[in-house]
């Protein structure tokens, strides 16, 4: 089996994968021979996603659902795994709600979705992953984090503690999970232009980002997808409990 199929079989959830790291990751899953659910709360999303994957040649399906409640994402790894042929082998939680408050500003509401989407959607998913894997053989679960977990930005209480909390949540689900062959990792992307971080962007902080990266530019999708791939595949076989820092030296860099 060459890297390029090593995910071949294997059935694989992603969650707000009609835009971004999700529809990337998608894609990237699907050549690697992954049979591929896209979900996202827009049925438009989702048709675009997967037609797209199909029109390169790869397999993949749409989950239409609301990922932020326990019924939601359970019914989504439920269709993951009738729509896969019954089984069920990667989850990739990477939806998300995003909102920027200064701590005076912060409002309730606007807390309450973030977490819905962003912590307790990913506990969730983990919890009906877990139930949808074969006992045998396991899974793995990716979460999708943030460099904010570790190095934070302005306006950023609510979603940098969300973060932290993903990587703590990934490293505790590890040390449960392991003895049922099930690896739980995460990312940690750098500010990735995707069409969901445009309102968080401009040509003046862009610059700055690549001024203090030492790799010199920002991050894509692409980059970002090829981590989460590696996390999911064979070759990271010994590798739980992790958070792959995914930025370009940035968070660790004194330029």
């Amino acid at each position: 089996m060459t890297m390029q199929q090593d995910l071949a079989g294997r059935v694989a959830l992603i969650t707000g994968a009609g835009n971004g790291i999700g529809r990337e990751t998608a894609h990237q899953m699907a050549a690697r021979g992954a049979i591929v659910g896209v979900n996202d709360l827009k049925e438009e999303f989702v048709e675009a996603a997967v037609a797209s994957i199909r029109a390169a040649g790869g397999q993949a399906f749409g989950v239409v659902q609301n990922v932020s409640t326990r019924d939601g994402i359970h019914a989504a790894v439920q269709s993951a795994h009738e729509q896969g042929g019954g089984r069920f082998d990667i989850l990739v939680n990477n939806a998300a709600w995003v909102r920027y408050q200064a701590v005076p500003e912060i409002a309730e509401d606007t807390m309450d979705r973030m977490l819905a989407v962003g912590f307790k959607g990913v506990i969730w998913g983990i919890q009906a992953a877990v139930a949808a894997m074969d006992a045998e053989r396991g899974g793995v679960i990716v979460n999708v984090a943030s460099t904010a977990a570790l190095r934070s930005a302005p306006n950023s209480v609510v979603y940098s503690g969300i973060k932290s909390g993903i990587v703590g949540i990934t490293r505790a689900a590890a040390a449960e999970l392991g003895a049922q062959n099930i690896r739980v990792n995460a990312v940690c992307p750098s500010a990735i232009p995707t069409e969901g971080t445009q309102r968080n962007r401009n040509a003046e902080r862009d610059a700055r980002r690549v001024a203090t990266t030492p790799l010199g530019r920002l991050g894509t999708v692409e980059d970002i997808a090829r981590g989460i791939c590696f996390l999911a595949g064979d070759e990271s076989g010994f590798v739980t409990g992790q958070a792959l820092v995914l930025d370009g030296g940035v968070t660790f860099s004194n330029l």
